[in-house]
């Protein structure tokens, strides 16, 4: 179902849906009705998201005594190893696979952290390695709503709500709360996770662009109802103020016949991303490449945004085309998705990460400014090239993982070492 926000209404069996209210005394089928509140009851009405099911059981059947468990490769904020350095560039290459049996859980492996899950601001940062499907396993976040960039790898999620089949050049979205179970389709897989913990993840404004380009409402897509009626030994492990919790059920959760609301899983193909960029001179700010935004407490200054960096043309005149060099406020954790990226042409790998934090300088390394200083400017396409930023209005802690298993590029500092002073006071001197 195409749109981004709408009011969805889905059934998989004729008549499971009620029409005209959300509570029947009875609801066909024998089915239960279930609200899922992703907002507070009194938000505005241009912000409340909810979605009503329509279910085999209710969700109380869907968890019994809880137990304590361990994942240690998956962190929330706040998490500050003292003895792991996060001031500073850095870049890493594609963490590897490797003989291990990984799902969806034990898979995940934590880069950063920003902010506080506990005081619902701020986000996490993952790597995720897939190399088998979750057996009669399911999992939900209370703590966040993820946003999932595949890099390699086809998986599939199949939701309360319906299921996505997500690949490479795709990103989706999981609410908070909807219960799910990750199937590996073609892998072994590998992509990125954006944990958020804060406000959902809206469209920009576009301001004087107006109402068309960047991310449309339209190309966006939300699943059809699907359920299973299964009774086999089951688990379900939720993640609740960054600890993990497992109960044993008997049957499927996955099991909403029909579901009307706004509150939903959704999916994006990244190729249908329209960017816009100065057709005359100079070099806009990367914002103009936003594609999804968590809005903060702040007016202007995203919890999270996620932008896109794709192929696109290059015509400005007189200007220096890459990103320029710079200072920011917001930290950006960017990541590579195919191809190269046009200020850092060498090393910086497809599924590789690098990390730029709160105030710390960066910009093109001295092969792309010579380049870019000394090209012919006439238009250019760039071609061959995806990659994406997770920013973020809070410093980025790394990981102990992060810092010393994944392979980090312990020279990435380098790549400006030899940048040259250029500087020639004499007068009419350019």
């Amino acid at each position: 179902m195409p749109g981004f926000g709408n009011d969805f209404e889905t059934e998989a069996l004729p008549g499971a849906l009620p029409q005209g209210m959300n509570s029947p005394q009875k609801c066909n089928y024998g089915l239960y009705g279930e609200q899922l509140s992703g907002t507070a009851f009194t938000a505005p009405s241009h912000q409340n998201e909810r979605t009503w099911c329509y279910r085999i059981r209710p969700s109380v059947k869907h968890t019994h005594r809880f137990e304590k468990i361990d994942l240690p490769y998956w962190k929330s904020a706040p998490h500050i190893d003292p003895d792991v350095v996060s001031l500073g560039q850095y870049r890493w290459d594609a963490v590897s696979h490797s003989s291990e049996k990984l799902d969806w859980l034990s898979g995940m492996r934590t880069m950063t952290t920003a902010g506080d899950v506990n005081t619902q601001v701020g986000m996490a940062s993952h790597i995720y390695l897939v190399t088998e499907s979750m057996q009669d396993a399911y999992f939900y976040s209370a703590d966040s709503e993820l946003l999932i960039v595949p890099q390699e790898g086809k998986l599939r999620f199949c939701t309360e709500l319906g299921v996505i089949d997500l690949e490479p050049q795709e990103i989706a979205i999981i609410p908070r709360g909807l219960v799910y179970r990750v199937e590996l389709i073609d892998g072994p897989a590998r992509g990125f996770v954006c944990e958020n913990y804060g406000q959902k993840f809206d469209l920009p404004s576009r301001g004087p662009i107006g109402a068309n380009c960047m991310a449309n409402r339209r190309d966006f897509k939300t699943p059809i109802a699907a359920y299973e009626d299964k009774e086999v030994p089951s688990t379900v492990t939720v993640k609740w103020c960054g600890q993990f919790h497992q109960t044993k059920i008997g049957h499927s959760p996955l099991d909403v016949v029909a579901w009307h609301g706004n509150y939903a899983p959704v999916k994006y193909d990244l190729k249908t991303y329209c960017p816009v960029g100065a057709i005359l001179f100079d070099h806009p700010d990367p914002s103009i490449f936003t594609v999804l935004t968590a809005p903060s407490g702040v007016e202007g200054t995203a919890n999270i945004d996620f932008v896109l960096f794709r192929e696109r043309w290059m015509v400005a005149e007189n200007t220096f085309r890459p990103p320029w060099y710079h200072k920011n406020v917001m930290s950006e954790l960017m990541g590579n998705i195919y191809g190269q990226y046009d200020a850092k042409p060498q090393g910086f790998v497809p599924g590789g990460m690098s990390l730029h934090n709160m105030m710390l300088p960066h910009g093109p390394d001295r092969n792309a400014f010579e380049g870019a200083s000394n090209a012919d400017l006439k238009a250019v396409k760039l071609e061959n090239t995806m990659s994406f930023m997770f920013e973020t209005r809070f410093p980025q802690h790394l990981t102990k993982f992060a810092a010393s298993e994944a392979p980090l590029q312990d020279d990435y500092i380098d790549c400006w070492g030899d940048l040259e002073k250029k500087f020639d006071g004499s007068p009419g001197v350019k």
